[in-house]
């Protein structure tokens, strides 16, 4: 799950790179409407629904993996 969730955030934001620190601090692309395409991807991949108060704790990598663990145990 992991490395998938890198794989979206480097294709979604059109990154060279991409690490565990990413998050909306240290990436500009990751606004408004980059997190919107992000809750795409990751609702369709994963096959989850995203809670709206989920979607606004979304704040980086980290935040990502944790929401995901507890939709996917």
């Amino acid at each position: 799950m992991e490395e998938k969730v890198l794989e979206i955030l480097k294709d979604l934001f059109e990154l060279d790179t991409v690490d565990n620190t990413c998050s909306q601090a240290t990436c500009e692309q990751w606004d408004s409407m980059g997190q919107l395409n992000l809750v795409v991807e990751l609702e369709s991949e994963f096959d989850v629904t995203l809670e709206p108060e989920e979607i606004g704790d979304m704040k980086s990598y980290d935040d990502i993996i944790r929401i995901l663990k507890t939709k996917l145990s």
